[in-house]
């Protein structure tokens, strides 16, 4: 229902926004540029779903050898202690536990074309399990936000465009991204968990929890060591190297359970076709809005509001050239792309507007196409809560990194001055 509102809220901004740029400002040609772009996202969306087809095919054939050849059953056996907690609704064993973490390992590896095939397999397994097949579930409702908070440990994506564009250090982002990324999907999940009422002092979600903040921290400590050079190939070996392997345990797996690997590629790729088909209509439905929404200019109202505030507050607004990708990045993963390359563009490749552009390209997923194409595959139409605790998600990741600084800041100076008050203390005993 909320995404119903946000859709029509689309359209009836971007021409309320028309009205006033013909009758104040005398452009007309506003109106061309909307029809333009509605135009150009419905070709966009069907290009994304004809790309998305390719990837579709091969990852959902991959996973079918995976279940067959048993490997997708070991992993969810593995993973069960922990997403049996968080999904109670799944039962024990259920293919959709290793179709999920699948999913999160390559998000995780930054791996987007691989994690949207693997993710839209988890949705149709989880919609297996729903009784009202319109009406999102509470486990559809947390999958979607663990995708939306889009926990990345190795950002290639982000480091491949600032390598193109020049920069001295592509991967000077690394880190920065790492901690907000990690910062939306802990606070993503925790808001969920409270919702859903699922304890989270159960002590599997409590190790489990310390477990993955000592490995990314692990991974913080071992790359902020690493030469700055060496970060961005390193982190490309570790993801390629890994997704690679995991491939060929899947076929050995399946040639070792006697089953024909071909056939099941065949008979999985073909379930990805159609997922492909399906979900077209979303996309367009979704990019068309999201397009015309940019093209009357509500977007530049909403930045320049933002700069007058954050002006009258008396607060620095260096950082606000990096607002369009903020706000564009829940909306479209393509446009938000393109305002972060714009803002390298226009303040420099190696500026503090281009690398936080870039830090906010990388901190989330983009829930707007995530909640069109991940509950269109399955014909959900009530998302319940979903956009307003992913949006939640969104906003953490967006400026929990400098909220993290900051505190970070705040802590070493209450630290120092503690530290000059117990010099005091001592020399005032001493003397």
């Amino acid at each position: 229902m909320v995404l119903n509102y946000i859709w029509i809220a689309f359209f009836v901004i971007a021409f309320v926004v028309a009205v006033v740029q013909t009758f104040v400002y005398g452009n007309t040609g506003i109106w061309t540029d909307i029809m333009n772009a509605s135009f150009s996202s419905a070709r966009s969306a069907f290009d994304i779903s004809l790309g998305l087809t390719g990837v579709l095919t091969l990852w959902l054939g991959l996973m079918k050898i995976g279940g067959r050849g048993g490997v997708v059953a070991v992993l969810s056996r593995w993973i069960s202690p922990l997403f049996s907690r968080l999904f109670p609704g799944v039962p024990k064993g259920h293919p959709a536990l290793g179709s999920m973490f699948m999913n999160v390992s390559a998000n995780m590896l930054g791996l987007d074309n691989a994690a949207t095939p693997l993710g839209l397999k988890a949705m149709r397994e989880l919609q297996e399990l729903n009784p009202k097949k319109d009406t999102a579930t509470d486990a559809m409702l947390m999958f979607l936000v663990l995708n939306a908070s889009g926990l990345t440990l190795i950002p290639i994506g982000v480091m491949t465009y600032r390598a193109q564009m020049g920069a001295a250090n592509p991967s000077d982002v690394f880190l920065p991204i790492l901690i907000a990324t990690f910062m939306a999907t802990f606070v993503g999940l925790l808001a969920l968990c409270i919702k859903q009422r699922i304890n989270i002092f159960d002590r599997v979600i409590l190790l489990w929890g310390l477990g993955l903040t000592a490995f990314v921290g692990g991974v913080f400590y071992y790359f902020s060591s690493l030469p700055e050079e060496k970060i961005s190939s390193y982190s490309a070996f570790a993801a390629n190297s890994i997704l690679f392997t995991i491939i060929v345990i899947f076929i050995v797996a399946g040639f070792v359970k006697r089953i024909n690997v071909y056939d099941a590629f065949i008979e999985g790729a073909k379930e990805g076709f159609k997922t492909a088909v399906m979900i077209i209509p979303y996309l367009v439905a979704i990019l068309v809005a999201i397009g015309i929404f940019r093209a009357s200019g509500a977007m530049d109202y909403i930045v320049e509001g933002f700069v007058a505030v954050f002006g009258w507050l008396g607060i620095d607004t260096e950082f606000v050239g990096a607002l369009p990708t903020a706000l564009m990045k829940s909306l479209s993963g393509s446009g938000s792309r393109g305002m972060m390359v714009d803002a390298m563009s226009a303040y420099g490749v190696d500026s503090f507007v281009g690398r936080v552009a870039c830090t906010v390209q990388g901190s989330t997923d983009t829930t707007f196409y995530i909640l069109a194409v991940y509950f269109g595959s399955v014909g959900v139409r009530k998302t319940r809560y979903a956009v307003g605790y992913a949006l939640l998600a969104d906003v953490i990741g967006y400026f929990g990194y400098y909220g993290f600084l900051f505190l970070l800041q705040v802590i070493l100076i209450r630290r120092i001055a503690l530290s000059l008050q117990s010099m005091r203390k001592w020399v005032r005993i001493s003397v």
